[in-house]
């Protein structure tokens, strides 16, 4: 294990500090490569579910019709969570090469990566470029995309009174979207310290 910048330095010494930068400047392209394909996944799917929910409401002769779309707002719900969770997850990796990078480019090439320069800006107001965080933007569009769902889904929801009886199943739905969520907050975290020490088989091959 590493604990402190020299280790790490004494670690990537001489030839081996050229071959890491490269090989970390690719996965960290690779890896915002995977960020947005995984993002396009999962906003076809929750278009498909979108689309499904307006074309339930919108269809005249359709039994059930309120419970069919509070289903597809628990579909919704759980792709657009675990779209939020897939957005951290690739934030945390795509960093964590840029970390290498910010550590192994002095010895190749020099600050290069981890300088930025500021020039006169190229536009005016909203014209302008600025120091925005791309994929931080689109995690707060799962966000805001999940608090869609619960509103629709809040809406979907028969009215409730003392005297009503319980729909079982509302409930057996709402039940599933909500462990199906406690799963992907609870269950998903990548286990950084598990030893990847895994057994060795030799097969042995004999003609007889």
């Amino acid at each position: 294990m590493i604990n402190s910048r020299t280790e790490y330095e004494s670690a990537f010494a001489e030839d081996k500090a050229k071959v890491a930068l490269e090989l970390a400047l690719d996965t960290r392209k690779f890896e915002i490569s995977l960020y947005w394909q995984r993002t396009a996944y999962f906003w076809a799917l929750i278009a498909a579910a979108f689309a499904g929910y307006f074309a339930v409401l919108s269809a005249e002769h359709i039994e059930h019709k309120s419970f069919n779309a509070f289903t597809l707002d628990c579909i919704g719900l759980v792709f657009s969570l675990a779209w939020f969770r897939v957005n951290r997850g690739s934030k945390f990796w795509q960093e964590n090469w840029e970390r290498h990078v910010d550590l192994l480019e002095n010895a190749v090439c020099g600050p290069l990566y981890k300088t930025v320069l500021q020039g006169k800006p190229s536009g005016r107001g909203f014209a302008g470029g600025a120091p925005v965080s791309v994929s931080r933007v689109n995690q707060w569009v799962a966000v805001f995309t999940v608090l869609i769902w619960l509103i629709l889904a809040a809406v979907q929801l028969p009215s409730f009174n003392a005297s009503s009886t319980i729909d079982w199943l509302y409930m057996v739905v709402a039940t599933i979207t909500v462990v199906a969520g406690l799963i992907l907050f609870l269950c998903t975290t990548s286990n950084l310290a598990e030893n990847m020490d895994s057994p060795v088989i030799n097969r042995e091959a004999s003609l007889n």
